[in-house]
């Protein structure tokens, strides 16, 4: 069996977590894969180095050695080929990549004995017509204004019906997986990540009682950018999982619905998510 490593420079900046991970699969009879770019910082290791889409393709898993951001980082090309993806945090919390470094000995002798399962998660999927863009998300799409300087209305509709008027900074519209991202420190509620369900989080919204709506991962949601005072064009970015992907501006809607395609996770644990959560989140 091969396994594609995927590392985070700036997170394991001398590679010594990349080397344990290698030598543990070598134990284990399990061959490494990594990018070919990687090849000199490692090229004392029993690793093989390909291109990237090469090795991707060859291998059978996907192991990320960074934090939540570097496993959202190789998630769509591991969705490009169905590949299931176990993360080795070296970040703060970690609810992607749920593997710490004291566990890989016991972890990856998990998973070379084949003691896992596979968790797929809901994605979304984006849509700006006007625009002629669209895009996938495993955590959430994003749309907030160029300027903070002053809050902007966003009114959201789920199946054609109207939901709400956001005056605010922006809009979350985050899987069960990403409740626990940006729309958790946005004021949103934690969702167990592998339910059926889509979370809507305004930031930073100017009333008293404006609260996230949590709908069915079946509903088609769709936000509107509203113009602002005197008739002025607002300006906003749409952002997927963290990465900015498009200008928008007043009258420009945003289509989001539930993905046809799911991600999957490596689970090496049989632990509940709310005591995982509960243990991440302890002193935050």
């Amino acid at each position: 069996m091969s396994v594609f490593l995927f590392p985070n420079r700036i997170k394991d900046t001398d590679f010594s977590v990349t080397r344990q991970v290698i030598a543990l699969l070598d134990q284990h009879g399990i061959h490494a894969l990594l990018a070919d770019e990687l090849a000199g910082e490692l090229v004392d290791t029993k690793a093989a180095f390909l291109p990237q889409q090469q090795a991707l393709a060859q291998a059978k898993q996907v192991i990320t050695i960074g934090g939540d951001g570097t496993l959202l980082r190789i998630a769509h090309d591991c969705l490009a080929q169905s590949k299931p993806v176990l993360g080795v945090n070296l970040g703060r919390i970690g609810f992607l990549a749920t593997c710490e470094v004291a566990e890989l000995p016991e972890k990856l002798a998990r998973l070379a004995a084949g003691r896992y399962t596979i968790e797929p998660r809901n994605l979304l999927r984006a849509d700006a017509p006007a625009h002629n863009w669209h895009q996938v998300a495993m955590n959430d799409v994003v749309l907030f204004g160029n300027s903070r300087l002053h809050p902007m209305d966003y009114t959201v509709y789920c199946d054609g019906a109207f939901v709400s008027r956001y005056r605010s900074d922006g809009v979350i519209i985050a899987t069960p997986t990403g409740s626990t991202a940006y729309s958790l420190s946005a004021g949103g509620p934690v969702v167990e990540p592998t339910a059926s369900l889509i979370v809507i989080t305004p930031i930073c919204s100017h009333a008293l009682n404006t609260s996230s709506v949590v709908l069915s991962a079946e509903d088609d949601v769709e936000v509107e950018i509203c113009e602002g005072r005197y008739g002025r064009q607002e300006k906003v970015a749409l952002c997927y999982d963290g990465a900015v992907q498009r200008q928008l501006v007043s009258g420009d809607r945003v289509k989001i619905r539930k993905s046809d395609a799911k991600a999957h996770l490596v689970k090496l644990s049989e632990e509940s998510f709310m005591i995982t959560m509960r243990e991440k989140m302890k002193g935050n």
